[in-house]
């Protein structure tokens, strides 16, 4: 039987706490009851309580709500405790306002539900992928497929001044590339030009983001594949074939000439210093000639005979020790007699080797000639 059916004999047998051996389900109305005239006797305070049974429950609940009350104030103090990294910054909101100073790296504390921090990785460099088909300037289709690297540079324009960053990055991309390729050439675009092409478009995307205020910071362009449509791609790759072989014989034939040019060069610096040369010899030769020319001719002054005589006998020595041949002319008679000289010698050095002849009788050395008495060098 419950404790609150009608037949109870004592007044406890309707407490359900004082009675302990009542094995029954306690009331639920009576706890919400008691529950009630509990926290109503805590709102109203101990003044206000009409009974004894209350104003004894008051210090209980007192401490029950300051323990409550410290462990909401420790709740919310380790709520509001937040670190950052080092490679992030933060942007402090309060109450949706944002706020001057930047949060910088480390341990930090902000009032929760005031205050709304927003942080972001500053130092990672971001890529995003493009590729996209437009028109160049001679009026031809292109593909371009290219990669933007960004890092944010102002964590207070990346997070508050644009809806979407990204987006705007990726508009400013698409019409900065347009913007290039349609005023450049095709053969410019898929050989030399990638080059020129890319850093132009990394200059036009970053005054497009400054322009917005976006806080995003381009690094670089890379121009992966710039490739003209599927249906005449044969053609373009053997024009750019051709273009490469140019190249290459250019090159090779650039290198032939830097080498032959310096050998060249070389070869005619030394004809002019052998002719430099030869010249100094000549002039040299020559004032020395005449200068013994005028010495010989003060010596001649003095003794006209001795000095003709000296002079026919030097220069018949010089004559005749460069010829093997000698022609004697004979006073008297209208031959000449011929010497062969060269024959001679060679003789003279067969017969120097050997003493003996083939029947083992000595031999004479003597090898020398007779002239006539009456030659004209004896005459002399």
């Amino acid at each position: 039987m419950a404790w609150n059916e009608p037949g109870g004999d004592k007044p406890d047998d309707k407490d359900p706490w004082g009675n302990r051996d009542d094995q029954g389900p306690p009331d639920l109305d009576e706890a919400f009851r008691k529950l009630q005239e509990n926290l109503s006797g805590m709102f109203r305070g101990r003044g206000s309580s009409g009974g004894g049974g209350s104003g004894g429950s008051t210090p209980l609940n007192a401490t029950v709500i300051g323990i409550g009350l410290a462990l909401l104030l420790i709740g919310y103090f380790v709520m509001g405790v937040y670190q950052i990294d080092q490679q992030e910054r933060g942007v402090v909101l309060r109450f949706g306002k944002k706020q001057e100073e930047v949060i910088l790296p480390g341990l930090h504390w902000n009032p929760p539900l005031i205050d709304q921090v927003l942080t972001e990785n500053v130092t990672r460099v971001r890529s995003r992928p493009h590729d996209s088909e437009m028109l160049t300037e001679d009026e031809n289709i292109v593909k371009v497929k290219m990669t933007v690297q960004y890092v944010i540079s102002d964590i207070k324009a990346y997070k508050l001044n644009v809806r979407e960053p990204d987006m705007s990055l990726y508009q400013a991309t698409e019409s900065a590339i347009r913007h290039v390729v349609g005023s450049t050439e095709m053969h410019e675009v898929l050989t030399e030009g990638r080059a020129a092409v890319a850093i132009e478009v990394a200059e036009r995307i970053q005054r497009y983001m400054n322009a917005y205020g976006t806080g995003i910071q381009v690094t670089q362009v890379n121009i992966d594949e710039t490739a003209p449509p599927d249906a005449v791609r044969a053609a373009f790759d053997d024009v750019i074939k051709a273009r490469e072989d140019e190249v290459r014989v250019r090159n090779e034939a650039d290198a032939y000439a830097n080498q032959i040019i310096p050998e060249a060069r070389g070869e005619a610096q030394r004809y002019l210093e052998e002719s430099e040369g030869y010249k100094l010899r000549v002039i040299a030769q020559a004032q020395g000639e005449a200068e013994r020319f005028n010495k010989l001719y003060a010596e001649y002054k003095l003794a006209p005979e001795v000095t003709r005589e000296r002079m026919y006998l030097d220069t018949m020595e010089s004559v005749m020790s460069n010829s093997t041949k000698v022609m004697i002319d004979v006073e008297g008679g209208n031959n000449l007699l011929y010497l062969p000289l060269d024959k001679l010698m060679e003789a003279s050095r067969n017969s120097a080797g050997s003493s003996f002849d083939s029947e083992n009788r000595p031999v004479s050395s003597n090898n020398s000639v007779n002239l006539p008495p009456n030659s004209r060098r004896n005459r002399r």
